[in-house]
């Protein structure tokens, strides 16, 4: 036993060098640090801080060696830089094994799937001759290696012992390994059987055994087919709107992770003397983006500020938070791409709290009411939103034409109950040929209005 346990950790190892073995030894880089964008009941996350796992929120940065499980009810969304999506279903654990950049800007990711069913919706750089070397980008299930060299959206089951299945929705990935290499098309799947004895014992004279793959021309459907699509809708929905984007705004970063979050739950506007800046909905004369969050630690980082917001990941990284009298706060997207661990701030008014990282310690610090609630595995059918929020506690994608409610609440200044938008009753890839799921859309119902008084969502139904 002890043996094959061996040779299964050697082989792995190969697995992960000849992955990287794709770049020239030359390009050792940065890190990156990418975003855990969406929590939905149990999560977990390992910050690779020496603390095993713990609480995960939305927001927290997800680095080299970090890793992320879920639990029976448990969702997660892992945001890359380009706004590429990695989603764990429910009992998935993934490890991020490779999170860098190369010499020639390319992003290098390798990610581990221990077990469970993860979706990728990935569109990586590819390779060119005026820009060189494409981005590397691989999903490593045992001693296989799925690649993605171009834009795919797949999905990747693995029970953790003898069978994996890729289903590729849209695009096409490849696959390398004992089983071979081959290519899996788009409306395609295949199913790759990993063999029990990979060594012969050395009193034995039968040759190793070989994983084997089988290439069938559909896919079936799996239970988190719908929660993928209604994720993958938010974003096609919401990263671009009104010709407002990243690029519209900064033309030199090449940054689009968090926008989706930035177009649905707030808005660009032209600030005479400021540019284009951003600001959240449902915010007061009194608010400040710094009021809700936590210091969460870092090996090699110490700690950095993370926001409580659900939009809050790239206001926080990139550009900076101003204040401007009859305005209030808002977020300069910048020029430069470096990344920070804390926010930066510029004309805050007399008595505004910046925030400062802890000097000592690795525990994470809650600061206001700290970091979102994971959300639970169902939808409430109605929800209150407060005056200066901004935000705070709103699931994204859950109600629709939030800027109209945000409208009505600047007339009225008063709390607003909103209908959500449920999730559709049949699986988004019922046929397993990827039928179009319905639009995020949907419309949202301004209820009667609450008083002033401290509310909360009531009604949860419809479970995901």
């Amino acid at each position: 036993m002890a043996l094959r346990r061996h040779v299964t950790i050697l082989s792995l190892c190969a697995s992960v060098a000849m992955v990287f073995l794709t770049v020239s030894a030359s390009a050792e880089s940065k890190a990156r640090i990418v975003r855990l964008s969406e929590v939905q009941g149990a999560v977990q996350i390992d910050r690779a801080a020496g603390d095993g796992f713990g609480k995960a929120f939305i927001n927290l940065p997800v680095v080299e060696g970090s890793r992320v499980k879920t639990g029976e009810d448990g969702r997660a969304e892992i945001e890359f830089e380009d706004g590429s999506a990695l989603r764990l279903a429910p009992n998935s654990e993934v490890d991020f094994i490779r999170l860098a950049l190369g010499d020639d800007g390319q992003k290098l990711s390798a990610v581990q799937l221990v077990s469970g069913t993860v979706y990728g919706n990935l569109h990586p750089k590819k390779a060119s001759q005026k820009d060189g070397m494409g981005d590397d980008c691989h999903l490593i299930v045992a001693d296989e290696t799925v690649s993605v060299a171009a834009a795919a959206h797949f999905r990747v089951e693995f029970s953790g012992a003898n069978q994996a299945t890729v289903a590729v929705l849209k695009g096409k990935v490849s696959a390398a390994g004992p089983s071979g290499q081959f290519e899996v098309a788009e409306k395609h799947s295949a199913t790759i059987k990993f063999a029990k004895d990979k060594v012969a014992e050395s009193n034995r004279a039968e040759p190793a055994k070989k994983d084997t793959f089988t290439i069938a021309k559909n896919y079936d459907s799996a239970p988190s087919d719908e929660w993928d699509r209604q994720q993958t809708d938010y974003h096609d929905q919401y990263a671009v709107m009104g010709g407002t984007n990243v690029a519209g705004t900064n033309s030199s970063s090449p940054y689009s992770y968090g926008m989706s979050d930035l177009n649905y739950y707030g808005s660009f506007s032209n600030l005479p003397g400021y540019g284009n800046v951003w600001q959240p909905y449902f915010i007061g004369a009194n608010w400040s983006p710094f009021e809700d969050g936590a210091w969460a630690f870092y090996p090699g980082a110490g700690y950095m500020w993370v926001s409580g917001y659900p939009w809050g990941w790239m206001p926080y990284r990139y550009g900076s938070w101003a204040f401007a009298s009859g305005f209030g706060w808002f977020w300069q997207p910048g020029y430069g791409t470096s990344y920070y661990a804390l926010p930066q701030v510029m004309n805050a008014p007399l008595g505004a709290v910046v925030p400062a990282a802890p000097t000592t310690g690795h525990e994470t610090i809650m600061v206001g009411r700290g970091l979102s609630a994971d959300p639970a595995a169902g939808i409430l059918e109605h929800l209150t939103i407060r005056p200066g929020s901004a935000g705070f506690g709103v699931p994204r994608g859950s109600v629709g034409h939030l800027d109209r409610v945000a409208k009505t609440m600047q007339r009225t200044a008063r709390p607003e109950v909103v209908r959500t938008i449920q999730p559709a009753s049949s699986l988004a890839y019922g046929s397993g040929f990827g039928a179009n799921a319905p639009s995020m859309t949907g419309t949202s119902a301004v209820g009667a209005r609450t008083s002033g008084q401290e509310s909360t969502a009531v009604s949860r139904a419809h479970p995901h």
